[in-house]
């Protein structure tokens, strides 16, 4: 049993805490949130549930968190995409977790081997290891739905490995000082 004073429980009615759902139908996104958006085999539709992610243009307004709760030590997201694209190698300062909900996916990693791959059947989970280069791939039928979790508050800027960055250069698409993509025009609402 807790000792000590125990914190009032805050009074919300139903109507307040349904300003703290997102509902599946009504969810906003963009396809253009990365560095390695456009290139091939990288097009994926990120949706942020709760806090920002590592999302690299955080200025559009179809990336703001659907919650509107602040992220005190995670921050939750979905990818969406269709078979044979997802994320590009990279690294986080912060723990990652996935979680495919619909279809299974491959998650890849580089050790001094070479780039390994384990494919993930839906609700199976795996934890990526602070600064593992790792990417993700659909690899079922139809679009696929990618459950991410991502160590916070501040979950840093995505590390990627070089060769991403040179890819997307020769794209036109690059990051600022401030790890913000610069070369992408389109909001990419459409999934």
């Amino acid at each position: 049993m807790p000792e000590g004073p125990v914190a009032p429980t805050p009074n919300i009615s139903p109507t307040e805490m349904e300003g703290y759902v997102a509902r599946f139908h009504n969810l906003r996104g963009s396809e253009e949130a990365f560095v390695d958006s456009r290139l091939p085999g990288a097009r994926r539709f990120k949706i942020n549930l709760i806090g920002m992610g590592v999302v690299e243009r955080a200025g559009l307004p179809e990336l703001r968190p659907n919650i509107p709760l602040p992220a005190l030590g995670f921050n939750l997201g979905m990818i969406q995409c269709d078979p044979g694209n997802g994320a590009s190698l990279h690294s986080h300062t912060t723990e990652e977790v996935f979680m495919p909900l619909v279809g299974p996916w491959a998650v890849t990693w580089l050790n001094e081997a070479g780039e390994q791959e384990i494919i993930l059947q839906p609700f199976d989970c795996i934890h990526v290891p602070v600064g593992v280069y790792r990417g993700f791939r659909y690899v079922g039928e139809g679009r696929g739905t990618l459950l991410t979790l991502i160590g916070g508050p501040d979950a840093g800027k995505v590390a990627w490995e070089p060769s991403v960055l040179a890819r997307a250069a020769a794209q036109g698409v690059s990051r600022n000082a401030a790890g913000e993509v610069e070369g992408l025009t389109d909001g990419g609402q459409n999934a």
